[in-house]
């Protein structure tokens, strides 16, 4: 290869890098000059930040195990949120929980889009008995009560896995948790992106594809996914905020880590205190309004996306 040719293979490499550096600005731009956007994408970022570096704000978690005040104390400047039966910090606890519900959501969140996308697609391109078997199992899962589900796993799970397992840091249940969610909730993902591939598998590309002898793998691998790329992305973050629920109520009905502080075990720890019946709001509302907040923010900012992501919705907006 000669200079020349160096030198034009630099110039080329440089103006795709500002190509893509200028397709990110626009799309940034296009989602933060949305009202939903920017709330959205402000509350998660708040959120995120503090299941990274929960330390950072409260200490670290053996600070929080740690009875630091009376018993059901009320909010005071000692303790912005009041404490718990044990005296716990409740704002201690609420940001802790943080990193555990948000991990969980996280992975159960990419083994649902993983599994849903592969199987829309492949489910859409090939068609005709694949298709029908792929369909059919995926509206057994869309039937399926996941509650219900996980109740039966989980001890299977544990016993499968191990009490000793960990992953991320996490205990067996809750990795049993991420499992359970994971292969119950990836139905309608499937057949989001399956309707998508329905219509890209008739293009042209495709069809030009297939003539030059590219294999069904090649095709689905190069044409059809990045062609739904956008699509999984606005659905992957829909699919947070409902894997985040998912943990919550599976922790609130007793299947999280009594050890390892989730909202949703510290709503369950709450009502065997009792703290509804004895007024001790404060125990309760620092993780549901989390959980609410969390879920509004995955929602307005999966709107955001959608409409950023979509031609066809900027078009007749």
């Amino acid at each position: 290869m000669t200079a020349g040719d160096d030198a034009l293979a630099d110039s080329v490499g440089r103006a795709r890098l500002r190509h893509q550096a200028e397709q990110l600005r626009t799309f940034v731009g296009r989602f933060l000059g949305r009202r939903d956007g920017l709330i959205g994408g402000l509350i998660l970022t708040v959120f995120f930040v503090l299941a990274i570096a929960p330390a950072v704000f409260v200490g670290p978690l053996e600070n929080v195990v740690t009875a630091t005040g009376a018993r059901f104390g009320a909010p005071s400047a000692e303790h912005l949120l009041g404490t718990d039966r044990q005296g716990r910090d409740m704002l201690n606890l609420a940001i802790h929980g943080t990193r555990v519900s948000m991990v969980i959501g996280l992975l159960a969140t990419v083994i649902t889009v993983f599994i849903g996308s592969v199987i829309g697609i492949v489910s859409g391109f090939l068609g005709g008995r694949i298709d029908t078997v792929l369909m059919r199992l995926t509206d057994f899962f869309l039937v399926l009560p996941t509650f219900v589900l996980a109740l039966i796993l989980a001890p299977i799970l544990i016993d499968i896995i191990g009490t000793q397992a960990e992953l991320f840091g996490m205990r067996v249940t809750l990795v049993v948790i991420v499992i359970v969610i994971g292969i119950t909730s990836w139905a309608s993902t499937a057949r989001i992106i399956r309707s998508q591939t329905l219509s890209l598998r008739e293009r042209a590309f495709v069809d030009r594809a297939r003539v030059v002898g590219a294999g069904p793998g090649w095709i689905m691998a190069r044409h059809i996914l990045p062609n739904v790329v956008n699509l999984i992305v606005a659905n992957m973050v829909l699919t947070f905020a409902g894997a985040v629920l998912t943990e919550t109520t599976l922790s609130f009905i007793g299947l999280g880590d009594p050890f390892q502080p989730s909202w949703g075990q510290l709503l369950n720890q709450a009502q065997a205190d009792g703290a509804a019946g004895l007024g001790a709001w404060w125990v309760i509302a620092p993780p549901g309004i989390a959980i609410i907040f969390v879920v509004l923010g995955f929602t307005l900012a999966g709107g955001a996306l959608d409409d950023v992501l979509n031609p066809k919705l900027r078009g007749r907006r």
